[in-house]
């Protein structure tokens, strides 16, 4: 039950996150940020979880790029968070950057686990 919830609560706490970053600075920016993330964070599990299903869950594993995907997310979005500055450093748009770079790496991960997919998808369409 365990390994079940772990990555769905980090996935909650993720979303939940950027909808409230999002509703204290709506700038573009930040919102289509956060569209990436959760629109990726649903597909991919989707994906997964039906990949599962048909024996075919190695295909879509955790890559590399996940993890330093989420290193990037989680500091981004505390950094966001945060918003004070700290040691002189403007933690809010370090924050913000750290966060694209994560959007860009969701979108290259979401396409890794989708060209690892393909063939079992193609085939069962």
């Amino acid at each position: 039950l365990g390994a079940f919830l772990d990555p769905v609560a980090d996935k909650l706490i993720v979303a939940i996150a950027l909808v409230l970053l999002v509703s204290k600075d709506p700038q573009l920016v930040v919102v289509l940020t956060a569209v990436v993330i959760i629109g990726r964070e649903i597909a991919i599990s989707a994906l997964r979880e039906w990949m599962a299903e048909i024996g075919e869950r190695t295909r879509v594993a955790v890559s590399w790029i996940g993890k330093l995907k989420t290193i990037a997310q989680m500091v981004g979005i505390s950094m966001m968070l945060y918003r004070v500055e700290l040691f002189g450093l403007p933690i809010y748009p370090l924050g913000l950057v750290l966060t694209v770079l994560a959007a860009a790496l969701t979108l290259w991960s979401m396409i890794s686990y989708l060209r690892a997919a393909w063939p079992v998808l193609a085939k069962s369409a």
